[in-house]
């Protein structure tokens, strides 16, 4: 069975996030009208809701505080217009995240919506569940 261009592309979008891809290098991925909702979580209690310009500055500010980080992807389904992954990520901060010193790794269990139109991601929800750090 072929792999859909929408699965390869949410992969493709993980895999540059990993090697440290952030700005102009991820901005491809998304549409013009973007909204990233992400829900409350212990790194954003909050939670919030994300243009394409939120998206490109809060990678560029990542890039300077996260030395590493990976998407291990567990699960993937396409429904649709509709990647969603599970994924484990990992990574590295340069600074302190609650208890863990910088330099040592902190986990999360992410679920990932992605909605697509014309190969851009127009709509991302993601459901970030952190290990306690």
């Amino acid at each position: 069975m072929d792999t859909p261009e929408i699965l390869l592309i949410a992969r493709n979008l993980l895999a540059d996030l990993a090697a440290g891809k952030s700005g102009s290098e991820i901005a491809n991925y998304f549409s013009p009208a973007i909204r990233q909702i992400e829900y409350p979580n212990m790194l954003n209690v909050h939670g919030g809701i994300s243009d394409i310009k939120t998206i490109i500055d809060r990678a560029d500010k990542g890039k300077q505080i996260v030395t590493s980080q990976s998407y291990d992807i567990q699960r993937e389904y396409v429904s649709g217009n509709t990647v969603i992954v599970e994924v484990v990520w990992r990574g590295t901060f340069t600074l302190p995240i609650g208890k863990t010193p910088p330099g040592e790794e902190i986990k999360a269990f992410f679920a990932l919506f992605m909605e697509f139109e014309n190969g851009k991601i127009v709509v991302q929800r993601n459901y970030d569940c952190f290990a306690e750090f």
